[in-house]
């Protein structure tokens, strides 16, 4: 009988990674991570699982971050009660990111309620609290790199370093069956690029029947890139803000980015490459993931940096919610580092909604944004977004730099994906959007495996994987949401923008009679298709 394996999500997208394995009657779970994006995606974290929760064996976790990991906590409140299988550091970094990923979803929800109960709707729930997140850590189990760990009915697993943050691993697995040679898969994870401060470049093994490959810079390359090179990137924006005179507002993952841009910024000013200013961490996981890394500074290269951030004069950490709303406050030119990476939640979205409508405001960007998060939006051009219900100008310079992405670029991923050949059965892609799909597909089929070979599922599609095969199959079963819904903006991102036009067009009208005009007109619109 072939092994299965439900796609669960990264379909097409960049988040929510997850994979259900089906083989030799063992149901075993890689990733269960959080959708993030537009409100019809994010919708998908309060559905009931695709699966029962409490007939799952194990579960597999390729790293902490939080597209990754983040639906661990309601997977156990749901259930679950066996063992959440990742490296030590994976497990030390769960432990602070799930906490507070409880904490900024009860934050959030009590927000919301209060919105809606102004409007007369009833409240909701979190997915799941802090408390959750902290009785969840309770199942996991520690794992060593290039260790097999046997998963039982002739299933085992190990982890190979993948190179993207501390912990981060892509997860070799083998299924034997009697009588016939053993099927092996590889989960790639998140791939590290080459020039990552703290990590080596990502390793795995080969003579594989699967490869399940992230694509999420399938479409491009960056240039040739060293520290050095990021630098003096870095060091450009930072005297074009602080010619501009107001704050330097840095959406960041607190795991790792943050790290990273602390290093750099401390060298550039003690360099005098830059002005001195004040740097404000505004991050409470941050100062924690920080005081992690520093604990295993002997397992990373350049790890002995980590000393300094949290000693350096310019570097002030801002850990209490009083702490964070005082840096309003602030005249002049300032850097704020703050989560979220795409801007999606805690309190880079408060310092946004405080800055965006200044034009002395920068707005530097160091990731992937994802489509249809804040992040991206503001990427592409918007000129007024809604933050917390309320719309805000944006008159900030809003800037990029992908040099810090913790992913590696097209050249990168194929140059790992040759190193893991031959590949008997085929590659499936993963963890991109659609234009990184499109592009990379025959790409990987020119370069890797013969075009026929290459797959790139969607939500709920499910591959059968055989020795030396792989066949895709569509999903049997109604899918939780159809592709072209996934991707992109959706219709509560065109409701916002619309009522934000509907209102500047209102603004501008001549008089009150012509503002009625206009209300009338639309009125009637609705009407004729209602």
């Amino acid at each position: 009988m072939p092994v299965r394996m439900h796609v669960l999500g990264a379909a097409h997208v960049v988040t929510g990674s997850s994979y259900l394995l089906e083989a030799n009657g063992r149901r075993i779970l890689v990733d269960c991570g959080m959708f993030q994006g537009s409100k019809t995606l994010k919708e998908l974290n309060y559905r009931p699982f695709p699966y029962e929760p409490d007939r799952l064996h194990a579960v597999l976790l390729t790293h902490a971050h939080i597209d990754h990991s983040g639906l661990l906590p309601k997977l156990t409140k749901a259930g679950f009660h066996g063992p959440i299988h990742a490296t030590r550091s994976t497990i030390e970094l769960c432990a602070i990111m799930l906490p507070d990923s409880g904490h900024i979803q009860e934050m959030e929800v009590e927000q919301l309620n209060r919105r809606r109960s102004r409007g007369g709707e009833p409240p909701v729930e979190p997915i799941y609290t802090a408390e959750d997140a902290v009785a969840c850590m309770t199942q996991f189990r520690p794992v060593d790199y290039g260790a097999w760990l046997d998963l039982g009915d002739g299933v085992k697993a190990r982890w190979w370093n993948a190179g993207h943050i501390l912990g981060s691993a892509s997860i070799e697995i083998e299924v034997a069956e009697a009588g016939s040679e053993p099927v092996r898969i590889l989960m790639s994870g998140d791939l590290g690029p080459e020039a990552k401060l703290f990590h080596p470049d990502p390793d795995g093994p080969q003579g594989l029947d699967l490869v399940v490959c992230e694509a999420t810079y399938g479409d491009r390359d960056r240039p040739d890139t060293t520290i050095a090179d990021r630098r003096t990137l870095l060091a450009s924006e930072i005297r074009a803000a602080a010619q501009r005179g107001g704050p330097l507002l840095v959406p960041c993952f607190a795991v790792e980015r943050t790290q990273e841009i602390l290093t750099d910024l401390i060298d550039l000013m003690e360099a005098g490459t830059i002005p001195h200013a004040p740097v404000f961490v505004d991050s409470p996981l941050a100062i924690k993931a920080t005081e992690v890394f520093r604990s295993h500074a002997g397992e990373l290269e350049e790890g002995g940096a980590l000393a300094r951030l949290t000693n350096s004069p310019f570097v002030r950490f801002t850990e209490s919610a009083d702490q964070s709303k005082s840096l309003a406050r602030f005249r002049g030119f300032h850097i704020i580092i703050a989560a979220s990476g795409m801007a999606e939640a805690g309190r880079i979205r408060h310092h946004l909604k405080n800055h965006l409508w200044r034009s002395s405001t920068t707005v530097l960007f160091v990731g992937y944004q994802a489509e249809g998060t804040l992040g991206r939006i503001l990427l592409d051009g918007a000129p007024t977004v809604t933050i917390h219900g309320d719309a805000v100008r944006v008159k900030a310079q809003i800037r990029s730099i992908d040099s810090y992405s913790g992913h590696a670029d097209r050249a990168e991923v194929l140059d790992w994906l040759k190193a893991r050949q031959p590949i008997r059965g085929g590659v499936a892609l993963v963890h991109a959007e659609e234009r990184a799909i499109a592009a990379f597909v025959p790409v990987v089929g020119a370069e890797v495996v013969t075009p026929e070979r290459v797959v790139a599922p969607h939500l709920d599609d499910i591959l059968e994987i055989a020795p030396g095969s792989v066949r895709l199959v569509l999903s049997a079963t109604p899918r939780r949401i159809e592709p072209e819904r996934a991707r992109g903006q959706d219709w509560h991102n065109d409701s916002a923008a619309f009522l934000l036009d509907l209102k500047d067009t209102l603004d501008r009208a001549a008089d009150d009679r012509a503002r009625g005009v206009i209300l009338r007109r639309l009125k009637k619109a609705l009407e004729e298709v209602s």
